[in-house]
Order: structure tokens, then sequence, then C-alpha cells
């Protein structure tokens, strides 16, 4: 059996630094969204504005449970955790969907309370707000899930989709103001006032759908469930290519954090001397690790066994004089 650890190559960058940058730019733009969601709420009486700010008010919460956790997963192994502390980034990734969650329980239901209790049309000045938050929170959703995609890293995938999911929220605001003051402008009647709040009502649900959708992913890594099912083909393919590996028995590959781990069962001859089979065990290793360059492989565990043989008797035909038995190993 043999296990090969990843050794840090002096000089390389963390992953979660880069993601450690990008949450702490979009914590500084979701505060001062939200400064401007609250003045477009209060004086230009707009909910939905309001309910915006207490999205962006989570997505700020939540970014900041995604910064700690990243700088967590970033330590070294320990004495307690000789493994390193990889999960604490998943644990980041439920806690910021649990975020999305109360945010949607909060948005719904001061909805329903605007709705039964009709208010002043919101100001038309407030559009402008939300068009311009709508591209705000687009370019910042783009630009940390690229960070999340490269980086492998539920968190920052997590707070990329709580970002997408204020698009979402701001861009029902647009519509329901825009609904409402059409429909006062033809036709005046205080409950149009109420297509802003019924907006962000449905803003709501679109924000519990992607807090399910961040848990769930979460809870799988969390649980130690198979990552894509491709990367274990690939492993696969990449072991059985070795010389000197016949086959593979088992082969598991699980996520903690940034790293994959990987441990499989490679079969080699069994009349092989253990230093041969030894090195053909680090080959594989090394073969993983060179061949699959956009994963960290923080553990590769390669146990080598012995191939299975049988003997088969073939008889030559039967007019041939000198009948024999032939031999044939096959696994």
């Amino acid at each position: 059996m043999s296990d090969s650890s990843r050794v840090p190559i002096t000089g390389e960058a963390h992953p979660a630094e880069e993601g450690i940058r990008s949450t702490i730019i979009g914590i500084v733009i979701n505060i001062l969204l939200m400064a401007a969601k609250v003045a477009a709420g209060v004086f230009g009486h707009s909910y939905a504005s309001i309910a915006d700010a207490i999205e962006s008010a989570t997505d700020i919460v939540s970014s900041t449970l995604t910064l700690i956790g990243l700088k967590v997963a970033m330590r070294p192994p320990d004495e307690n955790h000789p493994q390193g502390h990889g999960k604490v980034e998943p644990l980041a990734t439920v806690a910021v969907a649990i975020f999305l969650f109360v945010a949607a329980y909060e948005i719904s239901r001061q909805s329903i309370h605007e709705i039964l209790h009709p208010h002043t049309v919101p100001a038309p000045w407030t559009l402008l707000v939300l068009i311009g938050i709508v591209v705000v929170k687009e370019g910042l959703f783009r630009f940390v899930n690229a960070v999340g995609e490269k980086t492998g890293s539920s968190a920052i995938q997590g707070d990329a989709q709580h970002q997408r999911s204020d698009v979402i929220t701001s861009a029902a605001a647009f519509l329901g103001i825009s609904i409402a003051l059409i429909g006062s402008r033809f036709s005046p009647d205080p409950r149009w006032s109420s297509a802003d709040d019924w907006a962000a009502l449905f803003a709501s649900l679109w924000v519990a759908y992607n807090g399910w959708s961040i848990l769930r992913g979460a809870l799988y890594e969390l649980t130690d469930a198979r990552p894509d099912k491709s990367l274990e083909e690939e492993v696969r393919r990449i072991a059985v290519s070795v010389p000197g590996v016949e086959d593979l028995d088992k082969c598991f590959v699980r996520k903690m954090g940034f790293d994959y781990y990987v441990e499989l069962d490679a079969r080699v001859d069994p009349e092989m001397l253990v230093h041969r089979a030894h090195e053909i065990a680090h080959q594989v290793q090394d073969a993983i690790r060179a061949r699959i360059r956009d994963k960290r492989f923080a553990r590769v565990l390669v146990h080598i066994e012995p191939a299975s043989r049988k003997t088969v008797t073939l008889e030559a035909s039967p007019g041939d004089a000198d009948r024999a038995e032939l031999v044939r190993d096959e696994k």
C-alpha cells in the first residue's frame, strides 16, 4: 500500500486566497447597494426595494461567513484535524443556505403584510436605481461564480448564487413597480401599489429555491458523496494505463473543501517483487496528479493486490500428431 500526501509547492497560492479576495469585494459592493435600496424603498415608497435591501443584508452576513469559512479551511492539518480543515468550507455553505431561507421567509412575510395593507405607489425614479443594481449584481455574480468554478469551492459558488438571487429580487421589484406605475396611470386604484409587493413575494420563492440548491450540494460534500462520476472514470483510466497495472478493483474519490482524496486497488502480477509493486503504486499516484491538473489531490492512496489467475487447458486439433497441452493464463 502506498500513500502519497500532497506537498505544497513553495510559493504556490492556496485557491482559497482568490476566493477571499472576491468575497471581500462582494461585501463592499453589497454594503453600497444595500444603502441605495434602503433609500429607494424609504423615499420612493417601494417595499420591493426594502425587501431587496433585506436580501442584500443577508448577502453581507453570508459572505462574511463564507470569508471565515475560507480562512479556516486554509489552515494546515494539526493534531486534532490530521486531514486538514477542508470540511469547514461546505459548513460555511450550509450557513449561506440557511441565511437564504431566513431572507426568503422575511421577504414573503412582509410582502403579504404590504399586500393586505395598500400603500403609496412607488416613485418612478426607483426604477433607475433598480436598473443600476441589476447591472452591478449580475456582474458581481459572474465574477464570484467564475472564481468558485475555478477553485472548485462550494462556499464561493454558494455565495455567487446568493448574489444571483439579489439580481432576481431586483428584477422582480423592477417589474412590480413598472406594473404599479402603468396601472395607476390608466386606472387610479390604490390596489395597483400591491404589484410591487407581489413581485417581492414571488422573488422570495426564488430565493428559497436557491437556498435549497446550495444546501443540497453542501450536504452531499459533508456526507462524502461521490463527486462527478466522470472524475472517477478519468482516475480509473489513468491508473490502468500505467505499465504493470493489469486491472483495478475499488476506486473511491471524495471531495473535502478544496481538495480531493483518492483510494484505489491496483492489481499487478502476483509474482512481482515487492519493491517493483511499490514503484508502480507511486507511478499511479504521479500519473493521476500530472494528468488531472485542474484538481488538488490531497491524498492518493494506492493499495496493491495480486491479479487473480487461473490455468486453462487447451488441446490441439485431433489430426495433429504432436498433441500437446497449451497453458494460457487468464485474469
